[in-house]
């Protein structure tokens, strides 16, 4: 598996505190059967988690060095995981937030408790000056799990959305895991993240065999676990879900 939704990278957010602890999950997300890791650290404007581009590529390559003395397998990208807000495409000209690795993707997170009402506006802002904005956990935020549907009108803009695969294993309760399984289902979810920040427990080794029972298609389940996270590591168009 490839995971697209991670907090390793040490020291910038709620994630890993130091290298030492990212070193011990990289190696525990190898050990799972995960070669390639997208690290999508919190930006938050006006908060502590709102670390420049040249920040996090420092930290990046001070990883890549540890990964590489301890004869480590993996490789990782740069991303952000970027709280809503009406000024997204200016902080990415102003390299505050990275989009996914340096392409025109990036990854966005909503309020959990609240629908954002600028969030269709602030998404359309993203679409139109050429960015393709991916949806984080949409299973997670309350207002979908009221009304599942309402993510179609996303959908239809050209949003697209990473599940958190740990959902499947009520991590984050049964109403996450039953949305999760809605939208695998109607085909909605473009990749999969484990969204890990410290637990090391991936459960690799049951997901496939629990999303091919949700989606009863071989190629689809490599297209959430790898294609679709090389397409969008490399800038390349993603095949358009079902809508």
């Amino acid at each position: 598996m490839k995971d697209f939704h991670t907090h390793l990278l040490p020291g910038i957010d709620d994630g890993c505190c130091d290298i030492d602890e990212s070193i011990e999950l990289i190696k525990g997300a190898i050990d799972a059967g995960i070669t390639d890791i997208l690290l999508t650290p919190h930006y938050i404007e006006y908060s502590d988690y709102s670390a420049t581009n040249a920040i996090k590529k420092k930290k990046l390559q001070e990883l890549n060095k540890r990964i590489k003395e301890e004869g480590l397998d993996v490789n990782l990208y740069l991303g952000n995981e970027v709280y809503i807000s009406d000024n997204i495409v200016s902080l990415i000209k102003k390299k505050k937030i990275q989009t996914i690795n340096n392409s025109r993707y990036i990854l966005v997170e909503l309020p959990f408790n609240q629908e954002y009402l600028g969030t269709s506006d602030a998404l359309f802002k993203l679409i139109s000056n050429g960015y393709i904005p991916i949806l984080a956990h949409p299973e997670r935020y309350l207002f979908l799990q009221n009304d599942p549907d309402v993510v179609e009108d996303l959908l239809k803009m050209g949003v697209l959305l990473q599940g958190n695969y740990l959902s499947l294993f009520n991590k984050y309760g049964r109403k996450a895991r039953k949305i999760l399984k809605l939208y695998l289902k109607r085909g909605w979810i473009t990749v999969l993240g484990s969204d890990v920040h410290h637990s090391p427990d991936f459960k690799i080794e049951k997901l496939k065999k629990r999303i091919k029972r949700i989606v009863k298609d071989d190629k689809r389940v490599e297209d959430l676990l790898e294609n679709n996270f090389n397409l969008i590591i490399n800038d390349q168009v993603v095949e358009e879900m079902a809508r």
